[in-house]
């Protein structure tokens, strides 16, 4: 098949069964050059199935899949020159250092003198590991290893990257810096594809997210797209959800809050209140003078904006295979 230049990841009607199970079911969908799509569901969806046939580590029960026009099946010794695969954990060698790790991967992809160098010079110095060269693998905290595994994908600079929970562990500043590394290779023009669990860290960096339950695609399109449908569909339904803050005594604003046949109690904290209510603007604004007149105290009465997390919660259903 011949794949438009721009397409730089194609699944067409991917299926993979294992015994009764189907772990990915007839999935389909695209990523273009430069654009990063995040991938989403719950533990079992299917997500590391469908990553692993990409990275030409299993094969599809049916349908097909390819990676800069070359067929997972058919060619994997070419998709593997184009694809970079970031896995979930990955394995180490004992009594070698950074350097030696990443020279032994460049020499893998047949790197050859100042080319190899240059290679590792160059991941050394986009993942931040100059300093690190010497230091033994096993003496890395979490996020650089991380940075290391990212390394060893970039190492032959490929087109596509296969990101499985590369966020995974991280603490807030690795997780920022490897948000960023996304970003700046998203701009050089590679093709990513993210899984991860971090949903607020997936809507800052993907242009698109596929959401996956038990082997099924259940949504795809833009984060902007998904988040659009989301309040359109809470609107339709005529609620909206919406947060009080207060200085007054909490079991004060609970009872209040409790006694309204009206308003649907979400969540509670010592000073705020999470609640779905009617999404008519007039009706909130008395809601607001009620309040004030009952002489609970509030700095902050606002309509939360709908999330990542919320198109996932209102998407799936929390099955698992």
């Amino acid at each position: 098949m011949s794949l438009a230049a721009e397409t730089m990841i194609q699944l067409d009607n991917v299926t993979r069964a294992f015994g009764n199970t189907l772990a990915v079911d007839d999935v389909s969908f695209h990523v273009d050059a430069g654009e990063v799509l995040g991938f989403i569901g719950p533990n079992g969806a299917g997500k590391t199935t469908s990553m692993r046939i990409l990275s030409t580590l299993d094969t599809p029960t049916s349908g097909e899949a390819w990676v800069d026009g070359f067929s997972v099946v058919d060619d994997p010794d070419r998709v593997r020159e184009r694809m970079g695969w970031m896995p979930d954990g990955f394995g180490t060698y004992p009594n070698i250092n950074c350097e030696e790790y990443l020279d032994f991967f460049a020499r893998s992809y047949g790197l050859r003198g100042k080319n190899r160098l240059r290679a590792i010079k160059n991941v050394m110095g986009f993942t931040q590991l100059n300093q690190l060269s010497k230091k033994p693998i096993s003496g890395l905290s979490k996020g650089m290893k991380q940075r290391l595994c990212l390394g060893r994908a970039l190492i032959h600079n490929p087109k596509v990257l296969i990101l499985d929970e590369p966020a995974a562990g991280l603490d807030p500043r690795a997780r920022i810096e490897l948000r960023e590394m996304i970003l700046e290779l998203a701009n050089e023009g590679k093709s990513l594809l993210i899984s991860s669990h971090i949903l607020s860290e997936l809507a800052e960096v993907c242009d698109r997210v596929a959401i996956i339950e038990k082997g099924k695609l259940l949504a795809i399109g833009s984060v902007e797209s998904l988040l659009n449908n989301e309040s359109r569909e809470s609107a339709g339904k005529g609620v909206s959800q919406l947060e009080v803050k207060f200085v007054s005594d909490p079991s004060v604003v609970n009872k209040w809050f409790n006694s309204r046949e009206d308003i649907e109690v979400v969540s509670t904290t010592s000073d705020s209140i999470l609640f779905n209510y009617e999404a008519c603007h007039k009706k909130q604004s008395e809601l607001l003078t009620e309040l004030v007149n009952s002489k609970i105290e509030v700095f902050e009465f606002t309509e939360k904006q709908t999330s990542l997390e919320d198109v996932f919660l209102s998407v799936t259903r929390g099955v698992v295979q």
